[in-house]
């Protein structure tokens, strides 16, 4: 089973940067978009095999997420079911037989970090939506987290502590999920892999410089570990500022 997570940065925009060509040659189960920046009926997209679930943020332009699958889930739920958190389209849930899939867009902390204290109030409430999920069944969750995690999680740590993204708040954040029963896949399989990341800021030729942040994820259920097979980052793929991340089970 192949699941992969991109943020798109907008998807019209990558759509005209070879999505479709990554989506086809992905051939993937699940296939997870963050940061669509889409409204309901701006685009029609055919994907034949794949039943199509989208969350739009009440902003346009902003935000969104969406999730493709071949398996028609149990069922889905749109936002964690908190008013103050669902109206930006970040989170949609497929439940599956064995496990739930989560693909989420989580908060941005802001320049001057004026959006940390919503960060923070975020994370402590879609922790406990992982947690409730869990008492179910094992739940795997992907996307755009926006922290990186350690320092062998961008090319400039020292220079990037305190920046959004790179808070002891946010790390912290991040360590707690781990020790609530969770596994960052990547570093499960590649845990000393340094110059590997998912995001590079289109400025000062950063994706030239390789000088990015890996704060895109897969993570998922202690319960789960027997299932991972790989994890993998996609450098290579063009198309968004992010690039896209894959976990393979079985």
């Amino acid at each position: 089973m192949k699941l992969i997570s991109w943020n798109v940065n907008g998807l019209r925009a990558c759509l005209d940067k070879g999505f479709m060509d990554f989506f086809k040659e992905a051939d993937a189960d699940v296939f997870c978009l963050q940061e669509t920046k889409l409204s309901q009926g701006q685009i029609s997209l055919e994907l034949p095999g794949y039943h199509q679930y989208w969350n739009y943020a009440e902003k346009k332009g902003y935000s969104g997420t969406a999730l493709f699958c071949k398996e028609e889930p149990v069922s889905v739920t749109y936002g964690i079911g908190i008013p103050e958190h669902d109206h930006e389209g970040r989170v949609i849930t497929a439940e599956f037989p064995e496990y739930y899939v989560v693909t989420v867009y989580t908060p941005n902390a802001q320049r001057e970090l004026t959006r940390l204290t919503y960060r923070m109030e975020w994370e402590n409430a879609f922790l406990a939506y992982l947690k409730s999920l869990e008492a179910n069944k094992p739940v795997i969750f992907c996307g755009d987290l926006n922290v990186a995690h350690k320092e062998i999680d961008l090319k400039n740590p020292k220079t990037n502590h305190r920046n959004a993204g790179f808070t002891d708040e946010e790390r912290g954040c991040f360590t707690k999920v781990l020790e609530s029963g969770f596994i960052d896949t990547f570093r499960y399989f590649y845990p000393d892999q340094e110059g590997i990341y998912s995001w590079w800021s289109y400025m000062f030729q950063a994706r030239a410089k390789n000088a990015g942040w890996r704060i895109d994820y897969f993570v998922c259920s202690e319960a789960l570990k027997e299932r991972l097979q790989d994890a993998r980052i996609h450098t290579q793929v063009l198309g968004s500022d992010h690039c896209p991340v894959e976990l393979e089970m079985v």
